[in-house]
C-alpha cells in the first residue's frame, strides 16, 4: 500500500509539474500578445504590407511583403530591373516566379495545400492559437544570439509529405526580459530543404500605429546567414484585390 502511495503521489507531482509548464507557457504568450498591442488590435488587422530592403551576399536589392487575412500573401523584390515574386498565395493556389525562365510557375499540389493549412495564421499563430487547433508547451530556457530566451514549441496542424501526414513543430526563442521571439527555429521536412535547420533572427521591434513588429530579420540555415531584411516602412490595413494575388495571365 505505500509503494502504491508513493507511486499516486509521484503521477500526481508529475502531473502538476505539466500543468504548471502549459499555464507558463500561455503565460509567456499572453505578456507576448500584449507587448506588441493587444489581442484585440491584432484582431483588427486585415493587411500588412512591410518594404524595405533584402540582403543576399553582396547582392542588396528592394522587398516588398504583403499579407492579407484569410490567407493571400507574396513576397516580391526587384532584381536587376525585373520584379520577381516569391511564395505568393490567393487563398487556394500558390505560385513563385522561376529565376531561369522569369515566368511564373504553380506550386505543386502539396506545397499549397500546406499553405493553405497554414493560412490561420496571420496576424500571428499565437493569437488564438487553441481555436486553431494549436498546442504550445514551455521546454526550458536556452541563450540564443547571447541572451537568455524561454523556449516555446509550437505545433500547428500537421503537413503533409509525399502524401502523408508528419508532425509541425516550429520553437520560439522570447526574450525573457521584454517577451517577444528574437528566434524562430525549424527544421525542414521535404525537397532540398528536409533535415536542414532553419531560424529567424528579428530584432529592431518598432511601433507602427499600436502594433509592435520587427524590422530586421535574418535568416540562417545550419548555423550560416542566407538571407537578410531590413524594413523602412511598414503600412497596415492597406487597400488590396483578389487580382493582387492572383496567378498573372499573359497576354498577346
Amino acid at each position: 500500500m505505500k509503494k502504491m502511495k508513493g507511486i499516486l503521489l509521484a503521477t500526481f507531482l508529475l502531473g502538476c509539474t505539466f500543468m504548471a509548464q502549459a499555464q507558463t507557457a500561455n503565460e509567456i504568450v499572453e505578456k507576448y500578445l500584449q507587448n506588441i498591442g493587444g489581442k484585440d488590435k491584432l484582431r483588427a488587422l486585415k493587411s500588412l504590407k512591410m518594404m524595405g530592403k533584402g540582403k543576399q551576399g553582396p547582392m542588396e536589392f528592394p522587398i516588398t511583403l504583403l499579407t492579407v487575412a484569410g490567407g493571400k500573401q507574396k513576397f516580391m523584390f526587384t532584381f536587376q530591373g525585373k520584379e520577381m515574386t516569391q511564395n505568393a498565395f490567393d487563398g487556394k493556389e500558390g505560385w513563385s516566379t522561376n529565376f531561369m525562365t522569369q515566368k511564373a510557375e504553380k506550386m505543386e499540389t502539396e506545397d499549397a495545400e500546406n499553405m493553405k493549412r497554414e493560412i490561420g495564421d496571420f496576424p500571428d499563430p499565437f493569437l488564438d492559437y487553441e481555436k486553431k487547433g494549436y498546442s504550445i508547451a514551455l521546454e526550458g530556457k536556452e541563450k540564443v544570439e547571447g541572451t537568455e530566451c524561454f523556449k516555446i514549441k509550437l505545433t500547428k496542424k500537421p503537413l503533409l509529405v509525399d502524401g502523408k501526414e508528419v508532425e509541425n513543430v516550429t520553437y520560439y526563442f522570447f526574450d525573457t526580459e521584454n517577451y517577444v521571439p528574437l528566434v524562430v527555429r525549424s527544421v525542414g521536412k521535404k525537397g532540398q530543404m528536409k533535415g536542414v535547420t532553419t531560424e529567424m533572427v528579428m530584432s529592431d521591434y518598432q511601433e507602427v500605429n499600436g502594433l509592435f513588429f520587427p524590422f530586421s530579420m535574418t535568416q540562417k540555415m545550419n548555423g550560416q546567414v542566407g538571407f537578410s531584411m531590413v524594413f523602412e516602412k511598414v503600412e497596415l490595413d492597406v487597400a488590396v484585390t483578389d487580382k493582387d494575388f492572383a496567378f498573372p495571365t499573359e497576354t498577346k
